[in-house]
């Protein structure tokens, strides 16, 4: 059969939240069959658990917050893309503040610690969302509209297009396509990083928000160029940064999809909005597994290569 998965051993690392600037210390520990990714607040009196699931998300402003009661963890996303990259089922996350570090701004610092773990295969059925029937979410007419959808497809895909009118942008690439079945997640979407501007830090932190931002975890911009000195990872790394944020912001559902997803200027918020309208809709999905290896799409199959 197609099994889960889960880390051989557990794996650490320390930085700073990208919003918060609070120094935390993230520990990724093997979990047995059918726990999902949990994260669980060991910073607190108690530890508090908060399984990963749509409904946990609580907050989408600028990163993808899970809530159980009062207790948050924030900026989930590129950690959960990186999982959803190396197809892990099971884990568990202990932080010692309520956002996830940021590192270098992509999943590939989170990819390098999920492999150097090592990744096995656990003696449970590995779980797939599938999706049957398209659904769709929608915003806003004319210029103004974004959108977000998913429909059949047996694997993983996604297409995603930005539209930022600016001059750093504008000569990349911003619409790009990634099947999941290539296998190239490491090598082609982990390493794009978070972006942003200069004109907006001021009043991003004035709002408690990018207070651990900067040219070492982010690419920024000003009115016309990067400020990086290194420049660009990908010609489409901004755009490729979106395919990476859809990718742990779809995985937040529990599962991985089997679906084409779609998106045009969508954010953490659509994207929940669209996980949250397709659980509603329970004509158009159903739970599969695979008995035999060779019926599951390609992608699933293998262990990701490192990069």
């Amino acid at each position: 059969m197609l099994a889960q998965r889960t880390l051989k051993s557990l794996t650490k690392a320390v930085g700073v939240g990208l919003h918060s600037g609070q120094r935390v210390e993230l520990t990724l520990r093997p979990a047995p069959p059918d726990t999902g990714i949990v994260f669980r607040r060991v910073d607190l009196p108690e530890l508090v658990e908060i399984a990963v699931n749509a409904t946990a998300v609580t907050d989408t402003r600028l990163a993808s917050t899970i809530s159980n009661g009062n207790v948050k963890v924030h900026t989930i996303e590129h950690l959960m893309s990186a999982c959803a990259g190396l197809a892990l089922d099971n884990l568990y996350v202990d932080i010692t503040a309520e956002e996830v570090p940021i590192l270098d701004g992509s999943s590939a610092s989170f990819v390098y610690l999920l492999q150097s773990a090592g990744i096995v295969m656990q003696k449970a059925p590995k779980r797939f969302i599938r999706v049957t029937k398209p659904v769709e979410v929608r915003e806003g007419e004319g210029k103004n509209v974004k959108w977000a959808r998913l429909d059949p497809f047996h694997g993983y895909k996604l297409a995603f297009e930005i539209e930022f009118d600016h001059p750093a942008v504008n000569s990349t690439g911003q619409r790009v396509e990634f099947d999941f079945g290539s296998g190239q997640y490491a090598r082609e979407i982990a390493r794009a990083r978070t972006f942003g501007f200069t004109k907006d830090v001021e009043a991003m932190r004035s709002h408690g928000l990018a207070l651990g931002g900067g040219l070492d975890n982010a690419i920024v911009m000003d009115d016309v160029k990067v400020l990086n000195a290194d420049g660009l990872r990908y010609q489409d790394e901004f755009v490729k940064h979106k395919i990476l944020d859809a990718m742990g912001d779809l995985y937040i559902v529990g599962k991985p999809l089997l679906a084409a997803y779609s998106a045009f200027r969508s954010g953490h918020a659509m994207n929940n909005q669209l996980l949250r309208a397709l659980l509603e809709r329970t004509d158009a999905w159903e739970i599969v597994s695979f008995e035999q290896e060779r019926e599951a799409p390609q992608g699933f199959t293998q262990l990701a290569p490192a990069w």
